[in-house]
């Protein structure tokens, strides 16, 4: 069934496409065959449907992950209960909306938090102060590391730091500490989604900075989607302390789409608007939405309205898929054009849909070691 999958910018949870709605978890499933198999189950997106499909699978995950446990299988084990935390991110999606999703979140957690209990280096989980509020986030570090470099990774819209432990491993991997973080009104970031809140990515820098074991001028920034967006923000708005910016997709950085863009992106928009994910009798769980909604998201968010598109001369690698119905191209040439001769670079893929999914095996790991060198 896998090798029969076509590619898709669009967000329909009854089909698995590359680029479309599961292109969130796909890099993140070892078996593609299943994820077929499960999506094949699901009569409905309402609640009542859906989290138990998902959760059927998670949980027969778990179990094989206890079998490997009891035959001190620790890695086949973790890579079990990394394939229960994912099946069990789908059941929560799009996030905390209901008490049953605020449930099977908590749920998501514990198996994350068992799998991560045979990493090592452990994950440590740590709270970061901001204001009157704290955020609770995963720190990890090489083991022995002393005055180390180190990435901020940060989540978008609905995937969680649950779902950004590969990043986190490729940090290790590369000698580099990390501080994954959900993104706000996501996880257990309590601040809003305003572009105020970038506050709470600054905070977060400066506890990366205030770890003995991290070099405080030495610290990057990771992030994915929504993420991709807040970590050039967080480069113009934080320019002395962060010194190097992964960004895969990410909008509204100052490009303004072409009409038949702003067509594609708002049909993609009321697509997704179409579904049900909380109760039945719910509304859906995104609004509706028009050009004129986006064009004040615009003036709200972009760049150049924050007065922060001159600040950012960091080292920057942007990517993304060519097809991104979400996050349009245009973006990473907007960057390409705007800010220093030189420092940035760009990777896109010209077959490949909303932050290249299907091809996050070449990326992933190749941000991790440009950030390694561009920090070092």
């Amino acid at each position: 069934m896998g090798d029969q999958i076509k590619f898709s910018a669009g967000e329909n949870p009854y089909a698995v496409e590359y680029g479309g709605f599961y292109r969130r978890w796909m890099p993140m499933l070892t078996d593609i065959d299943e994820l077929v198999t499960a999506v094949g189950k699901i009569k409905s997106t309402t609640e009542e449907s859906w989290i138990p499909v998902w959760s059927a699978f998670a949980y027969e995950h778990e179990r094989k992950g206890d079998e490997f446990i009891k035959g001190n299988k620790k890695e086949k084990a973790y890579n079990e209960f990394m394939l229960s935390k994912t099946y069990l991110s789908i059941a929560r999606y799009p996030g905390e909306i209901t008490e049953s999703k605020r449930k099977i979140s908590a749920e998501c957690s514990r198996v994350y938090r068992k799998a991560c209990e045979l990493l090592e280096p452990k994950v440590e989980i740590v709270k970061v102060s901001c204001g009157d509020k704290e955020i609770t986030c995963h720190f990890r570090c090489p083991n022995g590391a002393d005055k180390t470099a180190a990435v901020l990774i940060m989540c978008g819209a609905d995937m969680f730091k649950e779902d950004r432990g590969w990043a986190s491993q490729h940090a290790i991997d590369n000698g580099l500490a990390s501080l994954v973080m959900d993104g706000p009104a996501t996880g257990e970031n309590p601040f809003p989604w305003e572009p105020e809140s970038v506050s709470a990515w600054m905070a977060a820098i400066d506890y990366l900075a205030g770890r003995p074991e991290v070099d405080e001028n030495k610290i990057g920034a990771f992030g994915i989607s929504r993420g991709g967006y807040s970590v050039v923000q967080l480069a113009g708005s934080y320019p002395e302390m962060v010194k190097a910016i992964v960004a895969n997709a990410g909008h509204p950085f100052g490009y303004k789409m072409t009409e038949e863009e702003m067509i594609n992106f708002v049909k993609a928009r009321n697509d997704r608007a179409q579904h049900v994910f909380g109760q039945i009798g719910d509304p859906p769980s995104f609004p509706p939405w028009t050009a004129e909604k986006e064009q004040m998201l615009f003036e709200k968010w972009s760049l150049s309205s924050l007065g922060i598109l001159d600040k950012i001369n960091q080292p920057m690698l942007l990517i993304n898929g060519k097809k991104d119905h979400l996050a349009p191209i245009g973006n990473i040439y907007f960057m390409l054009e705007n800010g220093p001769p030189h420092g940035r670079e760009a990777r896109i893929y010209p077959d490949a849909g909303h932050c290249a999914f299907k091809y996050q095996d070449h990326w992933a790991a190749a941000s991790f070691e440009w950030l390694s060198k561009k920090l070092s």
